[in-house]
C-alpha cells in the first residue's frame, strides 16, 4: 500500500513541476535550442588610381649656413614655380623636409692619421607634389631637374577618397558571407534567419590595402620624360558573420 501510495506522489509531483514558470523546457525558451551558421565573407577590387604623388628635392652646399640654405631654396621656389606651370593647386603641395647641417671632411695629418675638419655646410629641401594629370608626372620630374633639383625620394599613386572604396569592398564581402551562409543552410535543409553578428574585419588587424607604386629612386638630370606606369590600387575586406537558423 505504501509502495503504491510512492508511485502515485512521485507521478503528482511530475505533473506539477511541468506547470512551473520556471521549469520550462529548452526549446520552449528562444536562442537556447536556436542553431547558427558562421561564415567569412571576403571581397576585393581593383581601381585605377586618381593621383600621383612625388617628393622632389634639392641638396646644396655652401661655405656658410646661409649660403647653403640660400641655395637650397632657389632651386625649390623653382620648383614651386614649375608646379603652377603644371596647373598643380596649392592643396597639392607642400614642404615635406628641410635640412641644415655641417659637413666635415678627412684630412691626413703629419703623423699619417686622418682628422675630420670644417668643410662647409649642406641643405636641403623637399617638396611634395600630388598630380591629377598622371601622365605628365614623368615630364614634370625631367623639368624639375632641369630647373636645379637633384633628388627624388618617391612616387606614390593612390586615391582622393579611399573610403570610398573600402566602404564598396566591405559590403561586398557582406554580400559573400550572405551567399556563403545561404548555400549552407540550402545544404543543410535549414531556413536561414537573422544576423546575429558582424565582425569586420574578421580579425583583429585590418585588411591591407597595396598600392602599386614604383620604388623609391634617384633620378638624373636631362634626358626623356621618366616612364612610369600607375598601375591599380587593390583593396581587401573580410567580414566573419553568424547567421540563426530560422525555425
Amino acid at each position: 500500500m505504501r509502495r503504491a501510495q510512492a508511485v502515485a506522489l512521485s507521478a503528482f509531483l511530475a505533473l506539477a513541476l511541468l506547470d512551473v514558470p520556471g521549469a520550462a523546457r529548452a526549446e520552449d525558451r528562444p536562442g537556447l535550442a536556436e542553431g547558427r551558421i558562421s561564415v567569412v565573407g571576403r571581397a576585393r577590387s581593383e581601381v585605377a588610381p586618381d593621383f600621383a604623388s612625388v617628393e622632389i628635392g634639392v641638396e646644396a652646399r655652401g661655405a656658410t649656413p646661409a649660403a647653403a640654405l640660400d641655395g637650397a631654396s632657389t632651386a625649390a621656389k623653382a620648383i614651386l614655380a614649375l608646379a603652377a606651370d603644371f596647373k598643380v593647386p596649392e592643396a597639392d603641395l607642400g614642404t615635406s623636409a628641410v635640412t641644415l647641417q655641417p659637413v666635415t671632411r678627412s684630412v691626413r695629418q703629419a703623423d699619417g692619421s686622418f682628422a675630420e675638419k670644417p668643410d662647409g655646410y649642406r641643405a636641403a629641401n623637399t617638396v611634395r607634389v600630388r598630380l591629377a594629370d598622371m601622365g605628365r608626372l614623368g615630364d614634370l620630374m625631367r623639368r624639375a631637374l632641369d630647373g636645379g633639383a637633384n633628388r627624388i625620394d618617391g612616387v606614390g599613386f593612390g586615391l582622393r577618397d579611399p573610403d570610398a572604396a573600402e566602404s564598396a569592398v566591405r559590403s561586398a564581402a557582406m554580400k559573400d558571407a550572405r551567399t556563403q551562409a545561404e548555400r549552407l543552410a540550402e545544404a543543410a535543409g535549414v531556413t536561414l534567419g537573422r544576423v546575429v553578428s558582424i565582425q569586420s574585419p574578421a580579425t583583429s588587424s585590418g585588411p591591407p590595402i597595396a598600392f602599386a607604386a614604383p620604388a623609391p629612386m634617384r633620378a638624373k638630370r636631362g634626358g626623356t620624360p621618366v616612364p612610369l606606369v600607375a598601375g591599380t590600387i587593390e583593396t581587401a575586406a573580410d567580414v566573419a558573420a553568424t547567421f540563426a537558423i530560422a525555425p
